[in-house]
């Protein structure tokens, strides 16, 4: 059965039903256990014991009297006192067809021809027999249509609590089916505080993720094409002169130049992809903040020199933290080249590290001309540069710093930008536990 609308009615009906069986059979238990029909059949055979003394005492009359009061007393619709001759003790009418139907069957319900359903029972000395007629049913199955009757008040109860929890479900897998067809904006929305409302509200985090990250690969997939295009109509351009051209190393060099930057721009692209690549394969260890920011700087001295200008660290404490050693050496080191490419000649970019209780701050500052206010948030996406016209000049592709970005949130730790007034201050924050 697919629906789980009726899964639960059902499950529901079939409870009642088991709940009713267990409950005959407990009940049943405890009068075998109590001995009710024991004392049942007691209690009527002190009432024959009473109707009879009556009779021996003071005849038909006070046995008749006798017999009205018990009748009401006991809800009787009819009732009979027998004596050894079969005779009606309170009428003398003679009853041995009564007996002859009842013969045999003491103390249960028995279907008469004349006088419906009555029960008998004889005196221990066999010389009376009381008979008498009720108008509530002995037999179990004279009860089903009261048995029913719940069993649909509980399916009746139980459908709005199906309808309650099927509703939603399948209004969610609505919703799961529009954004598995293409519709990415679709959301469940539910306002429930249930399990039910959770599920709906984790989709709609996890359909937010994915709409970003796929309108953020879209956007990447865009500018990858428009990256390639012109280098490579360059490259084309360049190689097509190089039959025609007087100056051949001229024209190779250019060819070259071209090479390169395809080769620094699919090596970016597979830096900033490894940065999100399978965590499985992140190292996590502790990490000396301190000796990792020497080795970077050392590596990027030779560039510094280049551009005349210098580095210096500033460092108030050691500091550790937990994490893939490679992937904080790649952000700083971005960080730190972008710095160097727009800082000044004879400046000096400033990395400063600083500890607080449970992360570790890492600032880089140039004292360059700096980033319009209005992109500073804007740097940290993918092939965004500030100026494309200096683009020949520093060799960038605007990869850097989004690199730089996602290799620190995968320790979920911070990056911002601001501008320093003169030139730009990157921040990076990181929890010493990163994981």
């Amino acid at each position: 059965m697919k629906s789980i609308y009726k899964k639960i009615l059902l499950w529901a009906f079939a409870t009642m039903v088991i709940s009713m069986i267990g409950f005959f059979a407990v009940t049943r238990s405890i009068e075998m256990r109590l001995g009710i029909n024991d004392l049942f059949r007691r209690t009527q055979i002190l009432e024959l014991d009473q109707i009879r003394a009556a009779y021996e005492s003071g005849g038909s009359r006070q046995a008749a009297d006798f017999i009205e009061r018990m009748k009401h007393t006991m809800g009787w619709s009819s009732a009979w006192v027998l004596g050894p001759d079969n005779r009606d003790l309170a009428t003398g009418a003679d009853r041995s067809d009564l007996i002859a139907e009842v013969a045999g069957r003491w103390q249960r319900p028995v279907d008469t021809k004349h006088d419906g359903t009555v029960f008998a029972l004889r005196s221990p000395d066999g010389h009376y027999t009381l008979i008498a007629g009720s108008t509530v049913p002995f037999e179990p199955w004279t009860f089903l249509p009261y048995y029913g009757l719940i069993l649909l008040n509980i399916a009746l109860l139980c459908w709005p609590l199906a309808w309650h929890i099927n509703s939603p479900l399948r209004s969610l897998a609505r919703t799961v089916d529009r954004f598995g067809q293409g519709d990415l904006s679709t959301r469940a929305k539910s306002k429930r505080r249930d399990e039910i409302g959770e599920l709906a509200r984790s989709f709609d985090r996890m359909a937010d993720r994915l709409e970003t990250l796929l309108t953020a690969e879209r956007r990447l997939l865009q500018d990858v094409s428009h990256e390639l295009r012109s280098p490579l109509a360059r490259l084309s351009f360049a190689a097509a002169l190089l039959n025609t051209e007087p100056d051949r190393q001229k024209a190779e060099a250019r060819i070259q130049k071209e090479v390169g930057r395809l080769s620094t721009l699919v090596g970016s692209l597979l830096e900033m992809t490894r940065a999100e690549g399978d965590p499985a394969s992140r190292q996590f260890r502790t990490i000396q903040i301190q000796d990792l920011l020497r080795d970077v700087v050392d590596d990027c001295s030779v560039e510094a020199a280049a551009r005349s200008c210098r580095i210096s660290i500033e460092s108030s404490e050691p500091a550790s933290i937990t994490g893939d050693e490679e992937l904080i050496r790649r952000a700083v080191e971005n960080v730190l080249r972008n710095a160097i490419r727009y800082s000044p000649e004879r400046e000096t970019v400033t990395v400063r590290l600083e500890s607080s209780e449970g992360s570790t701050k890492i600032e880089i500052r140039d004292r360059g001309p700096g980033v319009p206010e209005e992109q500073l948030s804007e740097i940290f996406q993918p092939f965004v540069r500030v100026d494309d016209s200096r683009n020949d000049a520093t060799g960038g592709v605007g990869l850097g710093l989004a690199i730089a970005m996602r290799a620190v949130r995968l320790h979920n730790g911070w990056i911002k930008a601001k501008n320093a007034e003169p030139g730009l201050r990157i921040m990076i924050g990181i929890p010493q536990t990163a994981s």
